[in-house]
């Protein structure tokens, strides 16, 4: 025997446990169930929740940027996201503004594009150059530019549940002697094709209220008839009306309380009709 001392035994310890590690997938799997069960319980909660809620709801989706806070409890419309009244016209009027400044095309055309707060509502008129600018000269046809913007207008007002109106007219210039086909035609076949083309993608199937051709009767500029301002269609989002409901109950209110009025005199008289004197209550009668 040698005297070197013989060598340990290695002894390898193997850890139980999972397996090793699994990293953070189990994290991300379980994120997601997470959000689908909460995802599962608001459908479950809006389909519980009250017509209102429901529609608040659908209005932020549709409207994140915020103007469906402006919603008019008492005012009729087809939607009720959020409703423009007379008082807050003009932040419409803001907004379509802000659209169009990113437009460079359109932008470009602002002192073609009038827009006026009425007491019909708010008024936007999109009047023709000499050559032509929102329609084909002398023609009912929709130009490029004139697509872009009133598609653009269509995209807003289909939102709101204001009623619109178009209107077109020319100036005074004959459209061409001895034809069928004058100024009163083509005003009203411009605001139809304008009503046509935003109906499509936009505005709601029964949103526009009227469809006017108004030729040369309403000049933007009587000292000068033949100025081509005077060729041009206005697009009219007219003021919410007070609900009918509302009205009634209004009235009824008053009926109601009309009435006890004249039942409480009734009763007031009643009892002076009826009640005796002492005197005449002692008296004897006499035959």
């Amino acid at each position: 025997m040698s005297g070197k001392k013989p060598m340990p035994p290695i002894i390898i310890k193997k850890k139980g446990g999972h397996g090793g590690h699994h990293g953070g997938a189990w994290k991300v799997a379980y994120a997601d169930f997470v959000t689908a069960m909460m995802a599962l319980f608001i459908v479950l909660w809006l389909m519980n929740s009250s017509k209102k809620i429901q529609e608040a709801v659908g209005g932020y989706f549709k409207d994140p940027s915020g103007i469906s806070t402006k919603i008019g409890s008492d005012m009729a419309g087809a939607a009720e996201e959020f409703s423009v009244s007379k008082n807050n016209m003009e932040e419409l009027k803001d907004a379509i503004e802000q659209t169009m400044k990113q437009m460079p095309k359109i932008e470009k055309l602002r002192d073609q594009i009038e827009m006026t707060v009425t007491n019909e509502g708010l008024r936007i008129e999109l009047m023709e150059s000499e050559k032509g600018t929102f329609f084909d000269s002398g023609s009912p046809k929709i130009s490029d530019t004139g697509r872009e913007l009133l598609l653009a207008l269509a995209q807003e007002f289909g939102k709101l549940p204001n009623k619109v109106a178009i209107e077109g007219h020319t100036d005074s210039k004959p459209y061409v002697e001895g034809s069928n086909y004058g100024n009163w035609e083509l005003s009203t076949d411009r605001a139809n094709a304008a009503r046509r083309l935003m109906q499509q993608d936009g505005l709601q199937e029964n949103q526009v209220t009227q469809v006017r051709g108004f030729a040369d009767q309403r000049l933007r500029k009587k000292d000068a008839p033949l100025d081509a301002s005077n060729r041009r269609i206005s697009i009219i989002v007219q003021n919410l009306v007070k609900k009918p409901e509302a009205a009634k109950d209004t009235e009824t209110g008053a009926g109601e309380k009309k009435s006890g009025d004249e039942k409480k005199a009734g009763d007031e008289k009643k009892v002076v009709g009826e009640s005796p004197s002492k005197d005449s209550k002692e008296k004897p009668a006499e035959h």
